[in-house]
């Protein structure tokens, strides 16, 4: 049940994190929200996910993903994931994707922050 209160939780603009078989690591901003269904994006690939708002689990072709950390980040790594979300998502300029350092310490920060802070199983 806690797992369920916390993904209920969930609203437009937040960040999160998701993982399966064929998606090991997702950082995922939180696009909509409605009575069963999560809308998120991906911060670096733009890739939509449509997760259920009571498991967390997406089904995407023949594979699955799960939330599996939703832990707020610090201030200045939110932002900068912020940031990262909007360049992919309005540059299209490829030669303008090059990360910057914050955007670069961001990615190696919930690299390591996301498995150690992550949701209980059902």
């Amino acid at each position: 049940m806690e797992r369920e209160r916390v993904l209920g939780n969930l609203t437009s603009g937040d960040i999160f994190h998701a993982e399966g078989p064929e998606f090991p690591s997702l950082i995922c901003i939180v696009v909509s929200v409605s009575e069963n269904q999560i809308e998120a994006r991906t911060v670096t690939n733009q890739a939509v996910f449509h997760f259920d708002r009571r498991t967390g689990v997406s089904m995407r072709r023949t594979s699955t993903c799960t939330i599996d950390s939703v832990i707020p980040l610090p201030i200045d790594i939110h932002n900068a994931l912020l940031g990262l979300d909007r360049k992919f998502r309005l540059e299209h300029r490829p030669d303008r994707h090059k990360l910057t350092d914050e955007e670069k310490e961001a990615l190696i920060f919930v690299a390591d922050f996301y498995p150690k802070n992550r949701l209980p199983s059902e």
